[in-house]
């Protein structure tokens, strides 16, 4: 079965770095947009950044634009967030997802990913 699995989440201080991972198995990875979702207590979950089926295009929210990079290696099936300059507003548990459809159009909307992984928290103090 398909298994989205992130890690690197942890406890930060503000401006600290952090690299989230997410490792995929039994889908063909290659064929499948990735994405990354965020959600803090008590609010929403909230679409943080996407990357295409190959490496040459990325999406991010507003509000992570020039901190935040996502990158994928298909040889490893893995997709990855490496997160600058945090801030305690980006405290939340962060959830990988894969996208089948792979268009930008559906990149930012949750209910086009077809996997999800099992969250990663991540918490940075002021």
């Amino acid at each position: 079965q398909v298994q989205l699995v992130e890690s690197g989440g942890g406890l930060v201080q503000a401006g600290d770095s952090l690299r989230l991972n997410c490792a995929a198995s039994g889908l063909t990875f290659s064929n499948y947009a990735m994405g990354w979702f965020r959600q803090a207590p008590g609010k929403e979950r909230e679409f943080v950044a996407a990357i295409g089926r190959t490496d040459d295009s990325t999406y991010y929210a507003d509000s992570v634009k020039g901190r935040f990079t996502c990158s994928r290696d298909n040889a490893k099936n893995t997709v990855y967030l490496q997160m600058n300059s945090l801030k305690p507003e980006d405290t939340s548990v962060y959830y990988c997802a894969a996208q089948r459809v792979g268009l930008s159009l559906f990149y930012y909307t949750e209910r086009f990913y077809n996997y999800w992984g099992q969250g990663t928290q991540v918490t940075v103090s002021s």
